[in-house]
């Protein structure tokens, strides 16, 4: 019966979007990007608690939400670690213990509604003038980012070239817009004349359109050194992603592995981390 309902939800946004968009269709957009924007899990967990507390620097106030940083202090160049969609700080104790055996000295932070900072909703946009703030006040040499903070980080480079940074490393990140807004439109259902009235809408709130919105164009113009890793099987950011952005990257070198999945918090990775950062 749960796995029924569960199938039913989504298709019964999709009837109401549909329908309701024929009145109001602009209102109706804006749920819809709402429904897709929340962030359903992410907040910190029991066992989570005490990691992070340890750690924590500041709360800022940013694009009207209260973002807890984190700080591991080090002798050596700052990191700042940027996490993906419904996950928080936590997910990078593997490569903190790395970067602090290799006395880096590491920033991180929750996004909007994720963890300890406030809010119900993430998107790109969002996360772009987060992670934009947070370079300027930091100032870090090297920026770590993985699934949609390895798409932030490459969005906030083609829109604000940051002169400290030298090298990104993006982990299993999606590329393309338009993918992730197919992807919604065939579990939800809604009509195709539905997704050019979203279209329009996103257009009209945040000055570019679904097929716009691409990494693997956005790198054309990226200048830093860059190392993109991505697993052949990754089910939830699709491989050719990073193919596409690397091939797009002139100063990139993509690292493909098979069966390590999408979080990529083995040795390894970390491992490798590492000897990119200090090459």
């Amino acid at each position: 019966m749960k796995k029924l309902i569960a199938q039913m939800v989504p298709l019964a946004y999709g009837q109401f979007f549909n329908l309701s968009s024929l009145l109001a269709p602009k209102r109706t957009a804006h749920m819809a990007f709402n429904v897709f924007c929340t962030i359903r899990k992410g907040k910190v967990l029991p066992q989570q608690k005490q990691y992070l507390d340890q750690a924590k620097l500041a709360m800022e106030s940013v694009a009207g939400h209260q973002i807890q940083s984190y700080l591991w202090p080090g002798s050596r160049e700052t990191v700042l670690l940027v996490h993906g969609w419904e996950s928080n700080t936590f997910r990078w104790r593997n490569l903190i213990q790395k970067l602090k055996e290799a006395q880096y000295n590491i920033i991180a932070f929750d996004a909007p509604s994720h963890g300890y900072s406030s809010g119900k909703l993430l998107y790109a946009p969002l996360y772009e003038q987060v992670l934009h703030f947070m370079v300027k006040k930091h100032d870090p040499k090297y920026l770590v980012g993985h699934s949609m903070g390895g798409l932030t980080l490459l969005y906030n480079e083609y829109q604000n070239p940051n002169p400290g940074v030298e090298k990104m490393v993006v982990i299993g990140a999606p590329s393309e817009f338009y993918e992730i807004m197919d992807q919604y439109q065939n579990v939800v259902k809604f009509s195709d004349r539905f997704m050019g009235i979203l279209d329009s809408y996103i257009h009209d709130r945040f000055g570019f359109h679904i097929r716009e919105f691409s990494t693997s164009k956005f790198a054309k113009t990226n200048t830093k050194k860059g190392l993109l890793f991505h697993d052949k099987f990754d089910m939830v950011a699709p491989y050719h992603a990073s193919e596409q952005v690397h091939a797009s990257w002139k100063g990139s070198k993509l690292v493909t592995t098979e069966g390590l999945g999408h979080s990529m918090h083995q040795e390894e990775i970390n491992n490798t981390i590492i000897k990119f950062l200090e090459a």
